[in-house]
């Protein structure tokens, strides 16, 4: 369970981002070329980095998405892959195995955001924020972009 401190921190930032929601354009989001929509848009900072919303985007990418109220544990399983994580924690597992995130989880109106680092560990994507154009871009090993032609030999 995450430290008083850490929940703290992590509503902290959730208000901040909430705020910084309502007073900007939000950047809009793509993946594999097609731009996809969700109630709570990205949240970017100041600093470049981009937060999506997971569940969106896990279940674009072909993830089952699950969350234990209980627990806290949110838990994402594409093909093999299994991602175990919490909102406010930056450790997570991915296979079983430890790794820590950039930036630890966070929830705005409810839903759980992450970095962009953190989706490119997990699913293997490349990822991209533009933030003079407002542009996330995620794009799955091997797909070809919607709209992209193919190259041909």
């Amino acid at each position: 369970m995450p430290s008083r401190n850490t929940l703290l921190a992590t509503v902290l930032v959730a208000t901040v981002a909430s705020i910084m929601i309502a007073a900007s354009q939000p950047a809009s989001l793509r993946i594999d070329g097609q731009r996809i929509t969700s109630d709570v848009p990205p949240v970017t900072s100041l600093k470049g980095e981009a937060f999506v919303p997971l569940r969106v985007v896990a279940e674009t990418l072909g993830a089952d998405t699950n969350y234990d109220p209980k627990t806290g544990l949110i838990e994402l399983v594409r093909a093999n892959d299994t991602l175990r994580m919490r909102v406010g924690d930056k450790t997570a597992t991915l296979n079983g195995n430890r790794m820590t995130l950039h930036h630890a989880p966070f929830a705005v109106r409810g839903r759980t955001m992450v970095s962009l680092n953190a989706i490119a560990r997990a699913f293997g994507s490349k990822v991209h924020y533009d933030g003079a154009h407002a542009k996330i871009d995620i794009v799955t090993p091997g797909v070809v972009e919607a709209g992209a032609q193919e190259d041909t030999p």
